[in-house]
């Protein structure tokens, strides 16, 4: 994805954030309540413009999940639609950064995930309790695995 697409987010602490990790080219330059975070690079889903987002860092034997959690609002991150409609993505953690596709999960393999998505992060947990919604998970694996 070239970065002459970016559009950078409306949001100001996604904005600042990816700010951060690009001057650093380290996604160690951003924690959220002092835990680590990777960075997803996507199209758009409507602009198909690049887009970028920190998320939380979950990552079990090579392969990262994405919680769409939005801090349990009642809707979906934006981001969640654009990897719905184009799951190729570049992953970056710490200076390393590789091609992986979005996929998400359900069932016994998302109940596995969740609890390694929690121990991550644990304020997981009170975002589900505060939404109706059951929220995503998402597998982030290597492209051509």
């Amino acid at each position: 994805m070239s970065d002459t697409d970016y559009v950078p987010s409306p949001t100001t602490w996604v904005r600042q954030q990816v700010e951060a990790i690009e001057a650093a080219g380290d996604t160690s330059a951003v924690h959220v309540q002092n835990r680590p975070v990777v960075m997803l690079t996507m199209r758009g889903a409507k602009t198909g413009a690049v887009r970028k987002v920190p998320l939380m860092r979950v990552e079990h034997e090579g392969v990262y999940a994405a919680v769409a959690s939005k801090g349990g609002a009642p809707t979906h991150p934006q981001w969640y639609a654009n990897l719905l409609a184009d799951p190729a993505i570049t992953l970056q953690d710490g200076t390393r950064s590789w091609a992986a596709v979005a996929r998400e999960i359900s069932g016994t393999e998302r109940e596995e995930w969740w609890e390694r998505c929690v121990a991550a992060f644990p304020p997981y947990a009170e975002y589900q309790v505060k939404t109706d919604r059951l929220i995503p998970v998402l597998l982030l694996e290597p492209a051509g695995s």
